[in-house]
């Protein structure tokens, strides 16, 4: 498809952003360029090993926001450490202007809420990914069993946000 082709259908799609994952800045300078003509956000992936001179060159070439791993290993898995996530973010808010979302290990509402007090957007996806393998082919079932979830962390982050501001 080559990346013309594929902004071009991104772009028709109504696509705002594209997460880059597998592209690593340093060779992105031809995707970035036609991302920027079609006004398509370029969105970069942080590890919790990223160095503070990639987390700069990601936050320069990074548009909309920045997506922070905050589980090493694959997503789904594992569970995640809040305070360490919490320390990552502050020190990436060092070097970054740009807003920052956390995904990997987002499974409930509660961990959705307490990433939301420190991150600007909550990522989720196996968990989604997860609701649907149990319904097993069951569509009604999965929709019911994901929008119960998002609800859930929805009312988890407000509820969050209403008692930080108040």
């Amino acid at each position: 498809m080559g990346y013309q082709g594929f902004i071009d259908k991104a772009s028709a799609a109504g696509v705002d952003g594209v997460l880059t994952v597998d592209m690593p800045p340093e060779e992105s300078g031809e995707f970035l360029s036609l991302l920027k003509q079609s006004e398509i956000a370029p969105i970069f992936l942080l590890a919790p090993n990223s160095t503070d001179p990639r987390i700069r060159t990601m936050g320069e070439l990074g548009r909309g926001y920045l997506y922070y791993v905050a589980l090493k290993g694959v997503t789904g898995a594992a569970h995640l450490d809040l305070a360490e996530v919490e320390q990552k973010l502050a020190r990436i808010r060092q070097l970054t202007h740009l807003p920052l979302a956390v995904g990997f290990g987002v499974k409930n509402a509660e961990t959705a809420a307490a990433l939301g007090r420190f991150a600007d957007a909550v990522v989720v996806g196996s968990a989604l990914v997860s609701l649907i393998e149990a319904a097993e082919g069951n569509t009604a079932q999965a929709l019911s069993a994901i929008v119960a979830l998002i609800q859930s962390m929805r009312q988890a982050l407000d509820a969050e946000v209403s008692h930080t501001t108040a």
